[in-house]
């Protein structure tokens, strides 16, 4: 009797072992995908933004064969020189589609409301959190939040004379509520006093430190009364293609 619930269980977990290998092999979630499959969809699709990648791309794998060729053939054995071209040729590969890839996200959500989270995506997780969409106007001018060693950092995507108006106000309201942290603002755009989406990653990370970690959770219990009194604001997501295959490649994992 025992024998036969350990087939029947036995039998079970082979389907449903099937049934999850069979899900994740059709799923369009990048998260089931297997890391060559991340790489190769994140190639096609940056691809249709950035027709020159496949050359970057091709100088990035041959470049470092060649020298390394060039090499062996003076500095005998070649064919251990050529295995380590290939080895500098694969890490250069994805060097490059990791730097591609980033540069067609910032183009093609730029300009959009939510953009901002783009960039936010790009901060190291240990040191810095962010809200999307903690205020915004009908017209769809909105205020993000980012929080890290800076303190609290306030950006505002939209209408300038708007959005501007908009960061003074939730200014206004942070400080009355975080007792004398530094708040921060920046506004997204290409105009003189505005930081770019593709530079807004480097710029949150090189502003003062003010902050110490513990100094960070106080604060952010803080804020959790603020946030409770505000409605929940509906901003656009933007599905970015993942490079989370690219990057554990990259990092030999």
């Amino acid at each position: 009797m025992a024998s036969e619930k350990a087939k029947a269980l036995a039998q079970q977990q082979k389907v449903e072992r099937k049934a999850e290998k069979l899900r994740k092999k059709t799923s369009d979630d990048p998260r089931d995908w297997g890391r060559v499959k991340q790489v190769i969809e994140a190639f096609k699709r940056t691809s249709e933004l950035d027709p020159q990648l496949k050359w970057w791309t091709l100088a990035a794998v041959v470049g470092p064969i060649v020298l390394m060729l060039a090499l062996g053939f003076w500095l005998q054995p070649w064919w251990l020189w050529l295995i380590t071209g290939v080895m500098f040729a694969l890490v250069a590969a994805l060097y490059v589609l990791t730097w591609r890839v980033k540069k067609a996200n910032f183009k093609r959500y730029e300009g959009q409301a939510g953009s901002a989270e783009v960039a936010f995506q790009l901060l190291n997780k240990r040191k810095f959190t962010y809200e999307v969409g903690i205020a915004a106007t009908r017209q769809l001018d909105v205020v993000h939040r980012v929080m890290g060693a800076p303190g609290i950092v306030l950006v505002g995507e939209g209408n300038p004379s708007r959005t501007r108006a908009l960061l003074a106000t939730e200014s206004k309201k942070h400080e009355q509520v975080a007792y004398g942290v530094p708040v921060t603002t920046v506004l997204v755009g290409k105009d003189k006093g505005q930081v770019p989406l593709d530079g807004l990653q480097k710029h949150l990370e090189k502003l003062p430190k003010a902050l110490q970690p513990h100094q960070l959770n106080e604060v952010k219990q803080r804020l959790k009364a603020l946030d409770a009194m505000r409605p929940k604001i509906p901003v656009p997501r933007g599905p970015m293609p993942t490079m989370k295959g690219v990057n554990r490649a990259m990092r030999g994992r």
